[in-house]
């Protein structure tokens, strides 16, 4: 499973090591979501990379949806999650670029946006025992990298804004969360995305290309 991080990860994971080897043999004898393959994947980019990052809590719950990229899922999943719908009602309305045809996110990942749970794995058959076996040890180092290379944070939901704490005040784009329950009382129409490169041209950073055609 450690194949899939970048070397340059290697020295932010390294004070966790005994706590990763504990987590890799848990999941070793359990039923999970996303595949192994996958439960690393963003971490597969150089850290340097990136310089935007969504942060969401845990992988999908239902078998075969989480692809290891917060909130993205498998091209071949045709039921969209509705966080997910409503990301990409935003995403239209913000950008102007047509919904897209699948809920598959790895564009972003590969132009420069890290899309990190909280929590890197699932349980199927417990699906709250993970968020407790030490994941948010390795991802909040994973954030506070990000942070001091200047990255932005977009923030949906009181527990991103809670584990993107260590963002800049001036580098955080915060809204309630895209889920159905809270959509409405301020997602829509919050413009992440021109916000974030409006932050990152400011910034004399390359906009993201959010396009996901």
């Amino acid at each position: 499973m450690l194949a899939q991080i970048d070397p340059s990860w290697l020295a932010i994971f390294a004070p966790h090591q005994a706590k990763l080897k504990l987590i890799i043999e848990q999941l070793e004898n359990e039923e999970i979501t996303p595949p192994t393959e996958k439960v690393f994947r963003v971490f597969s980019k150089p850290v340097t990379d990136y310089r935007v990052v969504i942060v969401g809590q845990d992988p999908y719950p239902t078998p075969g949806y989480a692809n290891g990229l917060a909130f993205s899922v498998d091209p071949s999943i045709t039921k969209l999650p509705a966080s997910l719908r409503n990301i990409f009602t935003e995403y239209s309305s913000d950008t102007g670029f047509l919904i897209p045809k699948n809920g598959d996110l790895g564009s972003w990942a590969s132009n420069g946006v890290a899309l990190i749970n909280s929590s890197l794995s699932l349980n199927l058959r417990a699906k709250k025992a993970h968020l407790t076996i030490g994941w948010q040890e390795l991802t909040s180092s994973a954030l506070k990298v990000l942070a001091l290379q200047g990255s932005v944070a977009i923030l949906w939901g009181s527990h991103a804004q809670k584990v993107g704490s260590a963002f800049d005040r001036n580098s955080r784009i915060e809204s309630v969360h895209p889920s159905p329950l809270s959509a409405y009382r301020g997602f829509f129409g919050s413009k992440p995305f021109t916000r974030c490169n409006e932050l990152l041209i400011a910034r004399d950073q390359s906009p993201i290309n959010w396009n996901l055609g």
